[in-house]
């Protein structure tokens, strides 16, 4: 099985200079890079080795035309940089330097643009023996893919309209509650706060995933009295109304929704 690391980079700020999509190598890995890139701030990023393909999280800066990310360790202290100075979006080629902070052993980042991104921008969560990838134009998502860690076997696509989020579109939580691992796609925001998500829950029969048909703005999923509240807020904040939900047991041992 060949080799990849995919890495996708946020840059979180106001002017989007674009998108751009890369190949290439760190030293003799193959990977695949994609970037949201702004004209300053904070940037953010998650890439995977494949022959685990378990997503680990970047963040660095994009500053005077350097960008540079860090990856922590469990303690949350940096382990890893990314550094990649002069950094256009618009050349053809980039280059830069991964770096191990412990024992200062660096590798080359030798990248070429690269436009076709069918494959899927992967997800900072993933479940279990899964993980996720979205297909998006930047601007909505219009596919999920699930695949199965170190096989990369596709396992499961569904069709969405959603606004895109960058590395946080798919968020994992039980929202059934019944102990089993779901995930949810952010789909838009609303005036204010409100936000709305679509929730995919886990039949274990199957072994697939099904849209559940929650709905509701910003909806939080309580563990412990097993309810779903939803807040829906307007008018700079002074109306709040909220209503609380529950879940009950359906045909076939699954849960599906009740609202009342």
């Amino acid at each position: 099985m060949k080799q990849f690391i995919y890495l996708f980079i946020i840059l979180n700020n106001i002017t989007l200079i674009g998108q751009v999509n890369y190949s290439g190598f760190i030293d003799k890995y193959p990977i695949e890079l994609s970037t949201d890139i702004n004209t300053s701030g904070n940037s953010y990023g998650v890439y995977v080795y494949t022959t685990h393909d378990e997503p680990i999280i970047l963040e660095g800066n994009f500053e005077k035309g350097e960008l540079t990310l860090f990856e922590k360790n469990i303690k949350g202290l940096k382990s890893a940089s990314m550094t990649f100075e002069k950094f256009n979006p618009e050349s053809d080629k980039i280059n830069g330097i991964w770096e191990d902070l412990k024992t200062g052993k660096k590798l080359i980042i030798n990248l070429s643009k690269k436009a076709d991104i069918a494959e899927g921008i992967i997800q900072n969560n993933c479940i279990d023996d899964k993980y996720f990838r979205i297909v998006t134009d930047y601007e909505n998502v219009s596919e999920i893919k699930i695949f199965q860690k170190k096989s990369d076997k596709m396992i499961q696509k569904i069709d969405v309209d959603c606004r895109f989020m960058g590395l946080n579109s798919i968020s994992i939580g039980d929202f059934n509650f019944d102990g089993i691992t779901d995930f949810s796609i952010f789909e838009s925001s609303y005036a204010g706060p409100n936000t709305s998500s679509l929730y995919f829950l886990y039949n274990p029969k199957t072994k697939k995933y099904f849209e559940s048909g929650f709905s509701g703005t910003s909806l939080e999923f309580d563990q412990k009295t097993k309810r779903i509240t939803e807040t829906n807020q307007c008018c700079a904040g002074s109306s709040v109304t909220t209503a609380e939900y529950k879940v009950v047991k359906k045909q076939n041992g699954l849960r599906k929704r009740t609202l009342f």
